[in-house]
């Protein structure tokens, strides 16, 4: 059995949570937050705490807080030589406090606490300083039921940057996208089923092989229609023109 200590109460340590709780082999000893009103619903299930001083003795402690309160969180930790790992893609191994056994336990998914998570659809990315310590967070993942991959943190780093783009860039679209429905009363829920057509595509092909419209077949026509229907949007208007270039560039096209 595997004992953890979480430290941090938003989403991602919210659902981390929730699926170790489910895990048969892992037990959450404790779970700390500085404002004990985000974590007092869960009193019932695990014990909780704002002291930092009062933290249990476990086999690792996993931090799921902002990225720039991660290596002060750590510092403050009273203990030493236990492992201690943090859940984000852009904060570097090194920024977790040196007297402590350091590791990285990133779930490569986008976390809303509302909406349920199936762990097995969550890649776990891990790194370790000690390679000794590389099994334990192995194991962790594991129980999740998560696919699991050892990366380093440049390899981190350029996930997260790319997460950034397919997952926050592509929902700020699917936003524009429903704006740009609601402007002329029409149902945005009829796009749904091209969102996930077009998301299993690249399961079978590169996204350069994927790309479909307009920007590609270098429809001058169509992509005026589409800039003059925008010109009450100056926004959405620069946002068209700078993924069509996007898109003429990456397939041998330069002018719109």
């Amino acid at each position: 059995m595997i004992s953890v200590v979480i430290l941090g109460a938003g989403n991602v340590a919210t659902h981390l949570f929730r699926g170790f709780s489910l895990a048969e082999n892992v037990s959450v000893t404790q779970w700390y937050s500085r404002n004990l009103t985000t974590v007092e619903q869960y009193k019932n299930e695990v014990d909780i705490t704002d002291d930092l001083s009062d933290l249990k003795v476990a086999d690792v402690y996993i931090i799921a807080v902002s990225d720039d309160a991660v290596a002060k969180l750590s510092s403050k930790l009273e203990f030493e030589n236990r492992m201690v790992v943090h859940t984000s893609g852009s904060v570097g191994i090194y920024d977790l406090d040196k007297k402590h056994n350091r590791g990285v336990f990133y779930p490569l998914q986008s976390f809303t606490k509302g909406a349920a998570m199936d762990f097995a659809n969550v890649p776990i990315c891990i790194e370790t300083v000690d390679k000794k310590s590389y099994p334990l967070l192995k194991t962790l993942a594991k129980n999740l039921g998560s696919p699991v991959q050892k990366v380093n943190s440049d390899q981190r780093r350029v996930l997260h940057l790319a997460a950034v783009f397919v997952n926050n860039f592509t929902n700020q679209l699917y936003r524009i996208g429903h704006e740009i429905t609601e402007s002329e009363g029409a149902e945005f829920d009829m796009l749904k089923p091209l969102i996930v057509e077009t998301a299993k595509k690249i399961e079978d092909l590169s996204p350069y092989r994927a790309q479909t419209g307009p920007a590609k077949r270098h429809d001058k026509k169509t992509i005026k229609k589409h800039l003059k229907q925008l010109d009450d949007n100056n926004h959405h208007k620069a946002v068209y023109e700078l993924l069509t270039k996007s898109i003429q560039k990456t397939h041998g096209r330069k002018k719109l």
